[in-house]
């Protein structure tokens, strides 16, 4: 990035999933670029943990420990980060959970699932565009993944295949409002949701590295690291093959991010 960092009052960044991974690396990097981070997570020691750690450094942050599977939870998280400055100028939502690659898994895990990586990313988006379309400018980036671009992940996959659907339309239905939408699409990560993996994957900062691009202009869709763009066009292009390849694997088969 070659932008300077935001002049003048500090800018508010709602960042979820902010207690490790992707997220706790996400509010880092914006609390060094002078935004307001308001942290939400269901973990009140590591939200804790980052919000000290952004203050020693001289930032400014808000930890809201919150389950956003609950309504009530996702509207006091945007409450409380408009009384910060009136204004919401950034939306990271990066909160995630995996592990579901059956169809088999039961309900009450489909029913987290569901309402972890897509309602509450659809409610956030919900109540913050109001908010953004009335000061003519905001950016709401939705942490995807590679398996949202080839189906092999059950429950995960499913649902972020719904979160591309959603960030697409979203993006078409506020065009010309000075809202950036964009949808950032992980491979392999080193993060917690990897941590039982051996494999070599990059740590979170390249994804970070995307989300801070595109909270000044859209972009539409950010898969990484590069090599995955293959597989995804391999996908599209080759279904029948992915179909070979994948046969009788996908319930077992590790998340993708």
């Amino acid at each position: 990035m070659t932008e300077t960092a935001p002049t003048g009052p500090r800018p508010v960044a709602i960042v979820t999933g902010a207690s490790s991974g992707i997220g706790r690396a996400t509010a880092l990097r914006l609390a060094r670029r002078r935004y307001t981070v308001v942290l939400v997570a269901r973990r009140p020691r590591e939200l804790a943990a980052v919000m000290e750690e952004i203050k020693a450094a001289g930032g400014s942050a808000r930890a809201i420990r919150a389950d956003l599977t609950r309504l009530r939870d996702v509207v006091n998280v945007v409450d409380e980060a408009r009384v910060l400055s009136g204004r919401i100028d950034v939306l990271v939502n990066a909160a995630g959970i995996g592990k579901m690659h059956s169809i088999l898994t039961d309900d009450a895990d489909l029913e987290r699932i569901v309402e972890t990586n897509l309602l509450a990313p659809i409610r956030l988006m919900r109540m913050v565009v109001p908010f953004m379309r009335a000061q003519r400018s905001g950016a709401i980036i939705n942490i995807g993944s590679v398996a949202g671009e080839i189906g092999v992940n059950g429950l995960y996959s499913a649902t972020k295949f719904g979160l591309r659907g959603i960030t697409d339309s979203v993006r078409r239905e506020v065009s010309g409002t000075g809202i950036h939408v964009s949808l950032v699409e992980p491979g392999y990560i080193d993060t917690p949701l990897m941590a039982h993996s051996d494999r070599r994957m990059p740590g979170p900062e390249i994804v970070v590295d995307a989300i801070e691009s595109c909270i000044t202009r859209t972009r539409r869709r950010v898969i990484l690291p590069f090599r995955y763009r293959f597989a995804v066009l391999a996908s599209a292009w080759f279904p029948w093959l992915v179909d070979r390849v994948y046969a009788g694997r996908a319930a077992g088969q590790t998340a993708l991010r």
